[in-house]
């Protein structure tokens, strides 16, 4: 088989390297990550008896590719609580526990009667006329704006730290656009994907992703490490690329310190800004394509209190914060009461998330002002007025990959480009999918594309 370089050493690189080797295990393979430390934005740290993720906290389990790497990694997946299926909205200055069946919505204080009742509108909404339609768009017209502001907004702040008004809702949730497309309607369509799996015996289906959230005990960092075991010698730290060329049939890889590396297939799974620079002399179309892909900045406070110190409940998975409240962070997750082994014993963990595409500049904030601006926060939200016994700041100047409109015909010209240069390939939470998920099973794709075509 032909040498492979695969640039990033993150969850994507790594798993692609080993889904490879998996099924080639005397491919010549390198992988270049240009930090000390493998994982990209998996980062997990172990201090004063607090587990701390600094970013990715988990996945769902309702993918198999995750769970049969962590097995083959021989790791212990590790469900939620049953108190982490309760997640709270903050809104008109308390906190509203998530309705969690239609009864219960329509029950629920967090939206008014007249919004609870314009959702039953949907079902009679007009289908949407354009192409790619924004997040926003999208949930005013079928939804109303109530419902808007007050569910769909956080969420896409959570999942994305995104501004919904520039999202594109084809990208960003294809399953529900796919809903509106085949059904007309989302009520209508969780109706007939409901009668269907009753029929079949497949259980509960909805619009969202479904699955429990999952990690492990030693938190997400373990499956990092697994995988650098599992790699050895052909993970190659603090190794920066710096550009590729094409060189005869193949590719010269040139690497920071001026070394250079031939390789018949390079595989890019590098954050698309990364990605952009080291393309930049090679194909400047591709190149410019890819830089068209924004990451906004985020910071992740993770605050530690002694349990008595804190008098709000935290029975739950934490809250997330409609933009319209105006509040300085996006949401709080009680990461204590989400799993086991994430504070020493009488503490509790709480970790919140700052920044996002509506306010970066208040992710690059220094420490000592991001520690007072979510204290302050916590403070009007939960009533915690302690300072916090242990304060871990995480900062991502470039946290989350936007997949704005016009994604999709984003990716189509990068396919279109890269079709051009055989054994070029991206990668990467940046394209088609930002979860871990998402990344583990387009490596195992990538794998097989490659094996099928450079094989021989």
């Amino acid at each position: 088989m032909d040498r492979i370089v695969i640039v990033g050493g993150g969850i994507s690189g790594l798993s692609l390297a080993y889904a490879i080797l998996e099924r080639e295990p005397s491919a010549e393979l390198t992988i270049f990550e240009s930090e000390k430390k493998p994982g990209g934005k998996i980062w997990t740290e172990k201090v004063d008896g607090f587990l701390c993720e600094g970013g990715v906290n988990g996945f769902l389990d309702n993918k198999p590719k995750t769970i049969e790497l962590s097995l083959k990694l021989l790791l212990n997946p590790l469900r939620s609580s049953d108190a982490a299926r309760q997640r709270y909205i903050f809104s008109d200055n308390r906190l509203h526990l998530l309705p969690e069946s239609p009864v219960s919505f329509f029950t629920s204080n967090l939206m008014s009667l007249y919004g609870r009742m314009r959702i039953i509108y949907e079902m009679f909404a007009p289908r949407g006329t354009a192409d790619d339609e924004s997040l926003a768009e999208f949930a005013k017209r079928r939804l109303g704006k109530e419902a808007y502001e007050k569910l769909i907004d956080p969420m896409a702040s959570g999942i994305y730290a995104g501004n919904p008004e520039t999202l594109s809702l084809k990208s960003c949730f294809p399953k529900i656009y796919d809903l509106e497309n085949k059904y007309g309607s989302l009520i209508r369509g969780m109706i007939s994907l409901q009668k269907d799996a009753r029929k079949t015996g497949k259980g509960k289906v909805g619009a969202g992703p479904g699955g429990v959230l999952t990690s492990f005990y030693d938190g997400m960092g373990m499956v990092i490490d697994s995988l650098k075991k599992s790699l050895a010698a052909r993970l190659l730290t603090g190794s920066k690329v710096a550009a590729v060329e094409k060189k005869g049939k193949g590719y010269a890889v040139h690497l920071s310190d001026g070394s250079i590396v031939e390789s018949e297939v390079v595989a890019i799974a590098s954050p698309a800004y990364s990605a952009s620079e080291m393309l930049k002399g090679f194909d400047k179309r591709l190149s410019s394509v890819i830089a068209e892909i924004s990451y906004p900045a985020v910071s992740v406070v993770c605050f530690g209190y002694k349990k008595e110190r804190i008098s709000h409940q935290l029975n739950g998975f934490g809250f997330l914060i409609p933009y319209r409240e105006k509040s300085k962070i996006l949401g709080t997750l009680w990461d204590s009461s989400i799993f086991p082994n994430r504070a020493p014993e009488g503490y509790v963990l709480l970790r919140s998330m700052v920044g996002g595409a509506r306010a970066s500049g208040l992710a690059v904030q220094d420490d000592t002002r991001l520690a007072g601006t979510v204290a302050e926060e916590l403070k009007n939200i939960m009533g915690i007025k302690a300072q916090p016994d242990f304060v871990r700041i995480y900062r991502h100047e470039k946290a989350i990959p936007q997949y704005n409109i016009g994604h999709s015909n984003r990716l189509k010209a990068i396919d279109d480009l890269l079709s051009k240069h055989r054994g070029l390939y991206l990668t990467g939470n940046a394209y088609r999918g930002i979860s871990l998920n998402d990344c583990i099973e387009n490596s195992y794709k990538l794998a097989e594309n490659i094996i099928e075509k450079e094989g021989g």
